[in-house]
């Protein structure tokens, strides 16, 4: 039976990088039924309303970064709570889910998704200024270091974690040791490399 987070990139008309490597296959779904579940690919797609659009941009965000739905309400509306310009609150909204250590775990390259980063942590795998610490949520800032524990990286889930690390590209404010199994912030994200979502959308969606 078809994985549920397929349905939900195939729903969402995006690949939302759900299910780690397998998405960089032939086997993703979206690319072998680039339509929405229960839709016949033949068949037309009918226009949709600006609220459904609006909704559908929440959707792939929040399901991007694997949050609940009061969470991600939390950060979109201290995003808008800024009085300043719509880029301004586009900018915070996306430092602060980039910033989450789950994210930072996943971006540096110690987990094939973003969910798998969350279990990750929740298990308490990861030091953070040689700390454990297991809440997905924790904000980082520049500075701010990034290790897997010692005992952890014995673990099966990480036998290959070295040559896979050699190969990860991470984003510029961060900054990886493959070696020494660990990883830094040394700035701040931008919307360079942002999803690809509009962002705008959501605000409106959350202003109704």
């Amino acid at each position: 039976m078809q994985n549920n987070k397929c349905k939900i990139c195939r729903r969402l008309g995006v690949k939302l990088f759900l299910k780690g490597e397998r998405c960089f296959s032939v086997k993703c779904q979206i690319v072998r039924r680039p339509y929405p579940p229960g839709i016949k690919k033949k068949r037309r797609r009918i226009s949709i309303s600006e609220y459904a659009s609006e909704l559908t941009e929440k959707q792939r965000l929040k399901n991007l970064y694997q949050l609940r739905e009061r969470q991600f309400r939390r950060y979109v509306e201290r995003a808008l709570s800024q009085r300043g310009k719509v880029e301004d609150a586009t900018v915070l909204l996306i430092k602060e889910l980039e910033s989450r250590l789950d994210n930072v775990v996943f971006r540096l390259g110690f987990a094939s998704s973003r969910a798998q980063a969350k279990q990750l942590v929740s298990h308490g795998h990861f030091l953070v200024n040689k700390k454990t610490i297991n809440v997905p949520s924790c904000m980082l800032k520049k500075g701010d270091e990034v290790s897997l524990k010692e005992n952890s990286a014995k673990k099966a889930i990480f036998k290959e974690i070295k040559n896979v690390l050699k190969k990860q590209n991470v984003p510029p404010w961060l900054k990886l040791n493959a070696e020494a199994l660990s990883g830094k912030v040394i700035g701040e994200s931008s919307l360079e490399g942002a999803p690809p979502v509009e962002i705008s959308e959501i605000f409106e969606y959350y202003s109704r």
